[in-house]
This record gives structure tokens, sequence and C-alpha cells, in this order.
């Protein structure tokens, strides 16, 4: 029965119940005896009861629904409000998660077709520093040692430090051109291309280990390149936010499918909101149905945990 008859006929029962009581045999006396106020009162209070009892029930779902509408976040999908109450609140929770089904692909088609874009921004501008940006950082710095070698003592050794700063800047450029879009992840696949990523980020004041599982199962192009981002924002966080001494990627086959993991020794995330490189992560592991979990390591520190599903089992 809808919510609106069961109030309806309820306060209806009440009503009737007073019209009865007023039409039979109790009466109101001047002045009101203690009696007649005590029925009175008791009258009121349980109209009072049944009807609170009645919109406590009735409503139940509603302040459920409401709670899971202030917690949803369409970056952690899959959780719904259970389907509950009669009537117009059931049809009004199921369409609720109608509507978070859909808003979940959508954001998910969005993310991707943006990701994407971004990726093909990347690749561009990683292949304009390295063929343009590089090459004329590179032919600069042979005409200066070729105009060093042929200039007097005095002016040899400024020319000297231009080239250092010359030869550092282009390895400066081609450092971002790799991060930009890492062409060892196309040439020789994640493995290596994880590798290559712990010994950049390895610097005296940080250690970056790892783990590398050699059987993998066949992973897809855009799957190898969300792991590698993934682990690539991860030690980013580490090496800019967390003044760790120590960190760990691992890559392993596992009985679901493949998990990434990086962990650190640093001061963890705390209550700290999560910011655009998180948020970005998460992103990228819907993109692949992959499962994403960050959190305090214990011990102290952060651990991130990508795993991705076996498509094949």
């Amino acid at each position: 029965m809808p919510l609106y008859w069961r109030i309806f006929l309820l306060n209806a029962v009440v009503l009737l119940a007073a019209t009865a009581l007023l039409l039979g045999p109790v009466t109101v006396s001047t002045p009101v005896l203690l009696t007649e106020a005590a029925i009175l009162t008791g009258g009121l209070a349980a109209m009072l009861v049944a009807n609170a009892l009645l919109l406590r029930v009735g409503l139940a779902p509603l302040e459920r629904l409401t709670r899971a509408m202030t917690t949803t976040d369409l970056l952690r999908p899959g959780r719904r409000p259970a389907v509950s109450g009669h009537g117009e609140i059931a049809e009004l929770i199921t369409t609720f998660n109608t509507m978070l089904d859909r808003l979940e692909e959508e954001r998910a088609t969005s993310s991707a077709r943006a990701l994407s874009a971004q990726e093909a921004e990347r690749h561009r501008v990683s292949q304009e520093l390295h063929d343009e940006v590089g090459q004329t950082l590179t032919a600069v710095l042979l005409e200066l040692t070729r105009v060093a070698g042929e200039a007097p003592p005095a002016v040899r050794e400024e020319l000297r430090q231009v080239q250092e700063t010359t030869r550092g800047s282009l390895e400066e450029i081609r450092r971002i051109a790799r991060r930009l879009r890492p062409g060892v992840l196309d040439e020789l696949g994640l493995t290596a291309a994880l590798k290559a990523l712990t010994t950049e980020f390895t610097h005296p004041g940080l250690s970056v280990r790892h783990h590398l599982d050699t059987d993998l199962p066949p992973l897809g192009r855009d799957t190898e390149l969300v792991l590698y981002r993934v682990a690539q924002e991860g030690l980013t966080n580490t090496a800019r936010h967390a003044r760790a001494r120590h960190a760990e990627l691992t890559l392993r086959r596992t009985d679901a499918g493949v998990e990434l993991r990086i962990h650190d020794d640093g001061r963890g995330i705390g209550a700290a909101p999560e910011g655009a490189g998180i948020r970005g992560m998460r992103e990228r592991a819907l993109l692949i149905g992959a499962g994403l979990a960050l959190g305090p390591r214990p011990g102290g520190g952060t651990d991130v945990r990508i795993t991705v599903p076996d498509r094949n089992r």
C-alpha cells in the first residue's frame, strides 16, 4: 500500500476512534476531572505515538536513501542502497540506482575520452620536445664544442660552462619527454618501463626498489599504460610529499590477475583530502575495471594497490 494511503488510513482510524469516544459514554465535565484529563491525554499520546511509529517505519528507507545520496562517489562504483519499503519509496530507490548506473557508465565513457585525448596530447608534446627542442639543443651543444676547441684559452673555460649548462638542459628536456610519454613502455614493455621508472625516482634521499614478476598474463596496451601511470603517480607523491627514505614497487601475478603495489615508509596521507593525482588514479583504474585501494600502511607510510582482474579466466 502506498505511503500516502497508509498515513491517511491511520489518521482516519485515530479520528474515528476519537469520534466514537465523544459520541459514546465518555463525557467531559466542567471543570475537567482528573480521570477525564488522563483519558484525553492518553488518547492524544496514543495518536501521536501511532503516527510517529508509522512515519518512522515508512520513512526509514528514505533516510537510508538520503545517506546514500550524500555519500555516493562515482569513482567508487557498485555501491547501491538496498531496495526496501513499498510503493513509491521502493520505486524511488530503484530509480536512484538506475540513475547511478547510467551516471557511472557516462562518467566512464567521458573519462576514457578525456584520458585518451590527454595521452595523445602528451605523446605530441613529448615528440616535439624530443624531435625539435632536443635536436636544437644537441646542435647547439655540438657547435659549442667546436667553438670551444678553436677559442682562445681565456674564453674556453666560459664556453665549457655554457656547454655543461646546455647539456644539463638537454637531459632535463629528455627526462620531461620520457615522463610525458615513456617510449620504453611501447618498445620494451611494462616490466622494463617500471624498472626505468624506479631508477628515475631513486636519488640520495630516496631509495626505490622493485620486485617484478616475469610470468605475467597477457596485458593489453591500455592496461599496461594504466599500471604505468598509477606507478608514476604513486612514486611522484612519495617523492614530493611523503618525506620517505625507502619505497618499494611490486608487480606480481595473483590468482585473480595482476597486482601492482607501491608502498613507502613516509609520513602517510593522514586526513588530507584526495587531490587530483589520486582521483586521476581512480579514474584510470575504472577504465580497465581494476580495483584501487589507497591508505595508511601498518607501521607507517602509504600503501597504493591496484588489482587488474584476469579477463582470460
